[in-house]
């Protein structure tokens, strides 16, 4: 395994992240297809044979079943000090006005349901899953700073938005002396390239750690197009987000499968080599819900593509709307 800086931090990451979505009880949220606590202990304990070090996880991700979950599988495990460890807050957790947001009262009381689901004093990354439009900037970090210095988080990140708002973010904290943003977790695959126009760039200036959610774009880049999965066919934020541009994608989705063809590897490895290759900063979160997903990210950390293969890939792409963002 490969171990980067996270961002400008001084803090080390596998590169790659196990994302934590996939854990969780399937009667619990809106993903029926989550792998309960037995199913989901031997790809935690691959993960950790396979020398990952980074897990994220969020307090929305199957009603708070995934942030259990992965508390205790990763206890079973790993040394707490051994582990980088990020949840998420933002989503609504509970009825009610105050129920959800980036308020002082949200984050306050959010940070110590998630420590608690965790079972763990503190979270090495705390991140706003999304923008809240409804709560001024200002107290939204100022929030997350008090976390910081409260000693329940040791750094804080964003998630998906538009590159001015980081960049707002990023100069109020510094105007305040309030902790910074080391992370951007953003919509970035061989399907959704719009985040290299401002958000890529942006990170890479700042010295920003890049954490690509659904780097496989949720399956489809990882097998034929006319083939399907249970959770294609269920996974209503795959249609939501691809749902408009299926014959442009198509096309995507066939000139991987062509360059995999002629490498004789699987299209995920590909795929992942690909974004890798979008600079040290980057560490994507991979979702495994078998043991040969975990396999094929970590054969991607040695495969090298040429100019001309990744020219291939990226031809048949043509602007998509903004989507991730909400």
């Amino acid at each position: 395994m490969e171990y980067v800086k996270f961002g400008s931090t001084g803090i080390k990451v596998s590169r790659l992240c196990l994302g934590c979505m996939t854990f969780g009880e399937p009667d619990r949220g809106n993903h029926p297809w989550t792998l309960d606590e037995e199913r989901s202990r031997p790809i935690v304990r691959q993960a950790i044979e396979q020398g990952i070090n980074f897990f994220d996880t969020a307090n929305v991700y199957s009603d708070g079943s995934s942030e259990e979950i992965t508390g205790r599988l990763l206890k079973e495990f790993a040394s707490r000090d051994d582990i980088v460890l990020a949840t998420k807050v933002y989503n609504r957790m509970r009825p009610g006005p105050n129920g959800m947001g980036l308020s002082r009262k949200a984050i306050m009381q959010e940070i110590d349901a998630s420590l608690t689901r965790l079972g763990t004093d503190y979270v090495d990354l705390y991140q706003i899953h999304r923008f809240d439009c409804d709560t001024p900037i200002e107290e939204t970090l100022e929030a997350l700073h008090d976390v910081v210095k409260a000693g329940k988080a040791r750094y804080i990140g964003a998630s998906s938005m538009p590159a001015w708002r980081f960049a707002k973010a990023l100069y109020v904290s510094r105007l305040h002396g309030w902790t910074e943003f080391v992370s951007m977790q953003n919509h970035v695959n061989l399907l959704y390239r719009e985040e290299e126009r401002e958000m890529l760039p942006l990170c890479a200036e700042e010295g920003v750690a890049v954490m690509p959610w659904s780097p496989l774009a949720r399956g489809r880049l990882t097998r034929p197009w006319d083939e399907t999965t249970e959770r294609l066919r269920t996974d209503d934020a795959l249609h939501r987000f691809y749902g408009k541009t299926e014959e442009a994608d198509r096309k995507v989705v066939d000139a991987l499968g062509e360059v995999a063809e002629r490498r004789g590897v699987p299209r995920a490895q590909i795929a992942l080599a690909w974004l890798l290759r979008k600079g040290r900063q980057v560490t994507p979160i991979i979702g495994a819900s078998k043991p040969g997903h975990l396999t094929d990210a970590v054969a991607a950390l040695t495969l090298e593509l040429s100019a001309d293969e990744c020219a291939a890939l990226e031809a048949p792409y043509i602007p998509h709307a903004v989507s991730g963002h909400s």
